[in-house]
């Protein structure tokens, strides 16, 4: 990947390094008594090869490439006096080259050429004999160079990766919660909306027969609510997947949770129910998503805390109904963490969205983990998109 934006300060800090490390060793050579160092100007050289190392990530291959066809053949005429510096910048550039390219990209290829060039050129141009051990050297920095490259791009393509399948796996997780969601709200509609139905039949076949524009007002009603039914029933269809739910199993509601607790006990949960307030009739959907969120809170309890302590508290406030889900974490003090991106949180995020509601989640000061949802008991529901 081809950084196109400024430098990151860690690449002013490496220009900056090169810069210093360069310019001191070419001011040793030239002030060192006795010594045969370079011209003075060398100094613009190293300062051009920071402002390269610096802009490395933008083009790694002309920088590599450029760096090279100017080096080498000043490194050949001063080979005697070649400084180490040179050697440095040219490894960290080849590997900023392999960190961005993969290995049979022909960018690559050349790159690793021209590196072999000015090896050679620099073991060649030695006025002092070169040992194998130097030679080894030579190769071993070079291949941890390149081979330090080749990994961080191995490895920065294995995080995309694995950040794009959870993206996919976040997104499967929001829609398959949506469509159930959406299949237990159709059973609420089309009661609902049968029972519009009957009630308005029930109506018309009690009017005078002189009330004929009632008559007709009715009989509308009643077949626009059959046909909102018979397509409430198609749409079903698409959304289920569990073809042995016949749909005729009463929808949970809060009155049903004490069975939902006794379910959880026998898994092994130790939990409490308080309801404060007066309980007044809910809205279908609204007690239907009321049940499932303190049902997924449980079922978080019992997959990260394992048998433990909770308590639930279901408050009846005016215009307003409170969950409050708590647990004391796992017995034995170790806790796995639950970082709000399960299926359960998901589908607890969404029905709280659907009736415009508040929902909060993480763990409590005193340890343990908290969920505490707050569901207006007034105003429109949303569709869910």
């Amino acid at each position: 990947m081809v950084h196109r934006s400024p430098p990151a300060p860690i690449d002013w800090l490496v220009s900056l390094a090169v810069l210093l490390f360069g310019v001191a060793e070419e001011l040793d050579g030239v002030l060192t008594p006795g010594g045969t160092g370079r011209p003075r100007w060398w100094i613009a050289v190293v300062l051009i090869a920071a402002i390269l190392v610096l802009l490395r990530r933008r083009a790694p291959f002309t920088v590599l490439t450029g760096y090279t066809v100017v080096n080498t053949p000043l490194t050949a005429y001063y080979g005697d006096l070649s400084a180490a510096w040179q050697i440095y910048v040219h490894l960290l550039l080849l590997f900023t080259l392999l960190s961005v390219f993969p290995p049979k990209d022909r960018r690559v290829i050349m790159g690793l050429s021209v590196t072999a060039v000015f090896l050679v050129v620099v073991l060649a141009t030695a006025t002092e004999s070169v040992a194998p051990g130097d030679v080894a050297i030579l190769l071993v920095m070079t291949s941890l160079a390149g081979g330090a490259g080749a990994a961080v791009r191995y490895h920065r393509q294995i995080a995309l990766q694995a950040q794009e399948r959870g993206e996919l796996l976040a997104r499967e997780a929001v829609s398959e919660e949506r469509f159930r969601i959406a299949r237990e709200l159709h059973d609420v509609v089309a009661h609902s909306v049968s029972v519009m139905v009957m009630q308005a039949g029930a109506a018309r076949l009690m009017l005078r027969p002189d009330q004929d524009t009632q008559r007709e007002a009715l009989t509308v009603v009643e077949e626009t609510g059959r046909e909102a039914v018979e397509e409430l029933r198609r749409v079903v269809g698409l959304l289920r997947t569990d073809a042995g739910n016949d749909g005729l199993a009463p929808q949970p509601s809060l009155a049903r949770l004490d069975e939902l607790l006794e379910q959880v006990r026998a898994a092994g949960l130790d939990v409490r129910l308080t309801v404060e307030g007066n309980p007044v009739p809910l809205p279908a959907g609204l007690n239907l998503s009321a049940y499932r969120i303190v049902q997924e809170a449980l079922t978080n309890t019992l997959r990260h805390a394992g048998p433990t302590r909770s308590e639930v508290t279901v408050s009846y406030r005016s215009r307003m109904l409170c969950l409050d889900i708590v647990d004391e974490g796992p017995r034995d003090g170790r806790d796995p963490g639950r970082n709000g991106t399960g299926h359960g949180l998901v589908g607890m995020r969404e029905r709280v969205a659907l009736f415009h509601g508040r929902l909060s989640a993480g763990p409590l000061p005193g340890g343990g983990y908290g969920v505490r949802v707050s569901l207006p008991l007034s105003g429109r529901i949303s569709v869910v998109t």
